[in-house]
């Protein structure tokens, strides 16, 4: 989420004609279209996708600020006089959860991975008896929220430990 994402296809020279057409999870669809022959561009689709031209290569897709509406097909079709190629990616869009760790009013460390795609897992070091919640939200991210039990958290410092693909965060607290 936030970055910039290039797409490339068909490394063939002599490419008469481009197509990307995109299917995302959420919105419609949309199309990109190059023609090499007048050097004529089309689109229909958002200002945060258009072609990224770089000297001596084809023209590939970028996709600036990448959001979890971004996710889903694009597909690659090019003619070219060595043949016509597809090329079909899935664009699969991470989010770090934001780590949160305090004490509740009882005294029981509680850690929160919010907004992560896909959901965190949670662990406390050392080991402890926990409970363990789940939310969703609208834009496909999810909450977890872990708290330690009364009987576990009467150690004078606690770690919860996130794991998630886009990276792994601890934060240590002593209620």
């Amino acid at each position: 989420v936030g970055d910039s994402s290039v797409l490339t296809c068909s490394p063939k020279s002599n490419i008469t004609m481009l197509v990307w057409n995109i299917r995302p999870e959420v919105g419609g669809p949309c199309t990109l279209g190059y023609r090499a022959d007048n050097n004529l561009t089309h689109t229909n689709c958002t200002d945060s996708m258009n072609w990224k031209f770089r000297p001596n290569q084809h023209p590939a897709l970028e996709i600036q600020q990448v959001g979890t509406a971004h996710e889903g097909n694009y597909t690659c079709e090019t003619v070219a006089t060595e043949g016509n190629f597809v090329a079909t990616y899935y664009l699969t869009v991470l989010a770090p959860p934001m780590l949160t760790l305090y004490c509740d009013d009882h005294g029981n460390p509680v850690c929160k991975a919010v907004a992560g795609k896909p959901a965190a897992q949670l662990l406390w070091v050392p080991d402890s008896n926990f409970t363990l919640t789940e939310e969703g939200h609208d834009n496909g991210t999810v909450t977890v929220v872990s708290k330690l039990t009364a009987n576990s958290a009467n150690r004078t410092n606690t770690t919860c430990v996130v794991f998630h693909p886009a990276g792994t965060q601890s934060k240590s607290i002593a209620c």
